[in-house]
């Protein structure tokens, strides 16, 4: 695999299974009856493999769940709870030395947003799905406009930051291999410490375990 070479001047974090260990959609549908965690569990593990395209999936999965406002904070909690080792510190020397820090999550917003703050990402920079919800606080629904519910979307919403380049997307899933394979970054790094799939090992220019790990590809890292 190759490593990095050009200096990187920013650095997009996939959430789920990267920057913690909780898969949210999946922590939803544990909170369910078990076919409905089953359903999920079997839908979303397709997705990430990429054996199934996000989007025939994304609203399956979420209106089976109908997960509720207050069940936002809690997997908001969760991902605090459950945050991969050295992503504080991993975020925080990107910044220093001058690199634009960015999460970009198939997840939903009013759980991440909350997350990728105490991480110390900034609001402007945290992207991911805004729910909708009835007055009472009951799931109604989901942004169906934004490209994040799409196989491509990542990519996407990445070439419309417009973030300085060299850029390098750091995941685990087949939706994070795409910022690569359409050129909207120039590095991927498949991120294993909680899971591993080898579609998107064999796409990565390497393969990193914790965060740190990422600094030492780095060739004028923080």
């Amino acid at each position: 695999m190759n490593t990095a070479r050009a200096p990187i001047a920013s650095v997009v974090f996939d959430v789920d299974s990267t920057l913690t260990g909780i898969e949210g959609v999946d922590w939803l549908a544990d909170r369910r009856d078990a076919a409905t965690a089953e359903f999920v569990h079997r839908l979303t593990d397709a997705v990430m493999a990429g054996e199934l395209p996000i989007e025939r999936a994304y609203a399956a999965r979420l209106d089976r769940i109908a997960p509720t406002r207050d069940e936002m904070h809690a997997l908001a909690a969760a991902y605090g709870a459950h945050t991969a080792t050295g992503a504080v510190e991993t975020i925080a020397a990107l910044q220093r030395g001058g690199v634009r820090v960015v999460a970009i999550s198939g997840g939903l917003l009013e759980a991440v947003g909350p997350f990728c703050a105490s991480l110390g990402i900034g609001e402007q920079d945290v992207h991911a799905v805004a729910a909708q919800w009835s007055a009472r606080g009951a799931y109604a629904g989901f942004d169906r406009a934004s490209p994040l519910v799409t196989q491509t979307g990542k990519a996407v919403l990445l070439d419309r930051l417009a973030l300085p380049r060299s850029i390098i997307a750091v995941g685990d899933g087949s939706t994070d291999v795409e910022m690569k394979r359409t050129g909207a970054a120039d590095l991927f790094a498949a991120y294993v410490g909680f899971a591993r799939r080898e579609r998107v090992v064999a796409a990565a220019d390497f393969v990193i375990e914790t965060c740190a790990d990422l600094l030492a590809h780095l060739p004028h890292g923080p």
